[in-house]
């Protein structure tokens, strides 16, 4: 039988695509800490694949701005930038209102409640302390919109920087500060199902725009570029993070 051309190259893909998320969600949740040390081949041997996709990997990290390199120095989890979260953190808040203007015409009874169904798994989790779980569940409540809105214009923006924003929302959803969340979410549906699209807008916008106050409680942007690395994955025995 012959074997179809494309065979290799969907295994790449699949493998680039891989690395990176798995890298991706480790710096996102805190196992790679900001400043850690990233290692090719250490990621490489804890991902099981070759160091191509990883480095492949570590190079789109670098463009959303998770991963600073400096050839023939370090490559390392960025610090968390003030002035890089402000920025994202603004950007993502308008591609979700945004999502939620262009998906709302057409906006179904079935996705209206997926979406509360989704705050009620958020209101659980963060009833449990479960961040895990809140992140998901509220990426799965946001995401409707997202996917109504049928612009993927939208989505390939948010999926460069809402990782940035993400490790912001990992601290506040661990703290009280993420329950009127809840509530924001409530409204968000109470408008849309009214049809009420600026209202909608609006509700949307005042949820993203919580993130803000946490800003203000990140440390000083003055790490950058400092000889004081930590070593992580560097270190003698390992330092990349465990399978999960």
């Amino acid at each position: 039988m012959p074997v179809p051309k494309s065979q290799g190259l969907v295994s790449r893909s699949l493998l680039r695509e891989n690395a990176y998320r798995a890298i991706r969600d480790a710096i996102v949740d805190g196992t790679l800490a900001p400043g850690e040390r990233l290692n090719d081949g250490d990621l490489a041997q804890w991902l099981g694949v070759s160091r191509t996709p990883v480095r492949e990997a570590l190079a789109r990290l670098e463009q959303a701005g998770l991963v600073q390199a400096k050839p023939g120095r370090y490559t390392r989890v960025s610090p968390l930038d003030v002035r890089a979260v402000r920025g994202a953190q603004s950007v993502t808040a308008a591609m979700h209102e945004l999502a939620v203007r262009e998906a709302l015409p057409n906006l179904s009874a079935a996705e209206l409640d997926a979406m509360r169904e989704a705050n009620t798994r958020f209101a659980a989790a963060l009833r449990d302390n479960d961040v895990d779980a809140a992140i998901a569940a509220d990426d799965d409540f946001h995401g409707v919109a997202v996917t109504a809105c049928a612009n993927p214009a939208v989505r390939t923006v948010l999926e460069q920087f809402t990782p940035v924003v993400r490790r912001l929302e990992r601290l506040r959803f661990s703290s009280l500060s993420g329950r009127g969340s809840v509530a924001q979410h409530d409204r968000i549906v109470e408008r849309c199902a009214a049809g009420d699209v600026d209202g909608a807008a609006a509700a949307t916008r005042a949820n993203w725009q919580t993130l803000a106050p946490l800003l203000d409680t990140l440390p000083p942007d003055a790490e950058a570029d400092t000889g004081a690395d930590r070593t992580g994955a560097d270190r003698t025995g390992g330092g990349t993070p465990s399978p999960h």
